[in-house]
Order: structure tokens, then C-alpha cells, then sequence
């Protein structure tokens, strides 16, 4: 492990422990390197490599700063890396939607509020009787975050985000390239809030499987077309 390493484990430790708090400001760089044994120039690359992710905040002219800590905040720094995927890694993301979105969804239909539930009708709704495949799959989206956001689990709901959002380009690629996607999804939409309405956990949890694994299908057979 490097010394940047050891300066980085030592400030997260210190997050761990409680020491520093969302919010906090960070002691003075001399004091907390030698309190951590460490050198001044160690103690800023760790505190350098923090701020990329997140962790830290480094206010010019004030000082450095713990973040909120917030989950959709620090999956910022997992977007980066997915935006320079290729279509391979795509695929990757498409099989973790299929393990992550499917329990997201059970847990909502048991937690989600009916109002909210409800909400989801609406926002089907509002994409009127021919969406083109761009209004879709933003209404998709939409779909998915809601469901993610009402598990109540806001790591969950980070990760079902960042992992939707990011294979935003593929599933506009099959809609333009697929026959009958639109009346598919919507299709599948709709079952997925009929088993939200009746709390029908295990139920709504196949349906997004099933949901999520016809993109994924779709792309495994095009990567093969493609080779």
C-alpha cells in the first residue's frame, strides 16, 4: 500500500469513526498530517483523490470539507467510469439491472405510498397513445427511478439510477431498431404497476425481471449480429 494509500484510509477512518461528520471541516493540512504521521504532500493527493469521488470537498480560500455523504452523490464518480463504456460493458450493466432492479421493486411494493403508486399511472399516462422512442425512453426512466426511489432505500435507489441512466443509449438503439418496443414496454409498464397496486411483491419483482432482461437479450443478440 502506498503512503497516499495510508493518508487515504487514515481520513476514511476517521469518517468511519464518527471523528468527521457530513459537513465537517477538515483540521489545518499541517496539524492533521502530523497527526497522522504523515507527509503534507501525501495528506493532499489523498485528500486530492477524495475530492474526485466525492468524499471531500475543497474549498479554495476556506478549507476542505466532508460531503453530505449522499448515495447519489458518490455514485457521480461510478457515472464517470460507466460513461466510457462500450457496448460489451453495456451488457454488463444491463445483467446488474436485472440482480438490483428486481428487488428495488419488491421492496416498493410493499413500501411505496399508494399516492405515489398511483403517480406512476400518470406518468404512463402522460406519454399519450404514439410516443416517439426518445419520449419513452425518458418516461422509462422516470418509470424506474420513482420504483427505485419508493423502496425507501436511498443506496438502492442510487444504483438503479446510475445503472438506468447509463444504458439510456441502448435502449433508444433497440426502440429504433425493434419492432413493437413501444407497445412492449409499455405493456410490461403497465403489469409492473398493476402488481405495485395490488402489493403484489414477488410478482412486480419477476415482472422487472423479465422487463430488464428483454434489453439485455436484445443487445446479447445483437453483439453477436455485430461479431
Amino acid at each position: 500500500m502506498s503512503v497516499t494509500d495510508d493518508a487515504i484510509e487514515a481520513i476514511k477512518q476517521m469518517i468511519v469513526d464518527g471523528e468527521l461528520r457530513p459537513g465537517d471541516r477538515l483540521p489545518r493540512e499541517p496539524d492533521l498530517a502530523e497527526r497522522l504521521g504523515l507527509s503534507r504532500s501525501s495528506l493532499r493527493e489523498a485528500v486530492r483523490a477524495l475530492s474526485l469521488i466525492h468524499v471531500l470537498d475543497v474549498r479554495r480560500g476556506d478549507g476542505t470539507y466532508v460531503t453530505s455523504l449522499e448515495p447519489s452523490l458518490l455514485m457521480d464518480a461510478m457515472s464517470f467510469v460507466v460513461d466510457f463504456h462500450r457496448d460489451d460493458t453495456v451488457l454488463q450493466l444491463l445483467e446488474a439491472r436485472r440482480v438490483i432492479e428486481p428487488a428495488a421493486t419488491e421492496m416498493a411494493a410493499v413500501k411505496m405510498p399508494m399516492a405515489d403508486i398511483e403517480g406512476l399511472g400518470e406518468l404512463l399516462d402522460s406519454l399519450g397513445e404514439a410516443p416517439s422512442v426518445e419520449e419513452l425512453v425518458e418516461n422509462d426512466i422516470e418509470f424506474h427511478r420513482r420504483i427505485a426511489l419508493g423502496s425507501g432505500n436511498a443506496v438502492l435507489a442510487s444504483l438503479v439510477e446510475t445503472l438506468s441512466g447509463r444504458t439510456q443509449r441502448a435502449r433508444t438503439w433497440r426502440g429504433l431498431t425493434q419492432e413493437g418496443v413501444v407497445e412492449r414496454t409499455l405493456g410490461e409498464h403497465r403489469a409492473i404497476l398493476a402488481a405495485l397496486g395490488r402489493r403484489q411483491a414477488g410478482i412486480a419483482a419477476a415482472l422487472a425481471t423479465v422487463h430488464v432482461a428483454g434489453v439485455e437479450q436484445w443487445l446479447r443478440d445483437t453483439l453477436v449480429d455485430k461479431r
